[in-house]
């Protein structure tokens, strides 16, 4: 595999090595990829949760589960309220 590097990107993998941290440029650049694909895999997740949360939400009001505006935001004042009150 053959990959182009701007002149950059070159210097910087160059200092991770000169720092010690890496033995080699392709070091730097494996370790650069796996945290980009971990990076991807947490994402993913995050989506899929918030895809569920929503689901979640759709599927409640659907069953006339519903709360309107004011009476939730009593709610979480009171919740928050009761946060505050245990810290102090």
């Amino acid at each position: 595999m053959k990959v182009s590097l701007t002149s950059e990107l070159e210097r910087r993998i160059a200092e991770k090595v000169e720092s010690g941290l890496y033995a080699s440029a392709s070091e730097v650049v494996r370790e650069g990829l796996r945290l980009l694909f971990e990076t991807d895999a947490l994402l993913a997740r995050q989506l899929a949760q918030l895809r569920a949360d929503i689901q979640a939400g759709l599927d409640q009001a659907d069953r006339g589960e519903l709360v309107d505006g004011p009476v939730s935001r009593e709610r979480v004042k009171a919740a928050l309220a009761a946060q505050v009150s245990t810290r102090a």
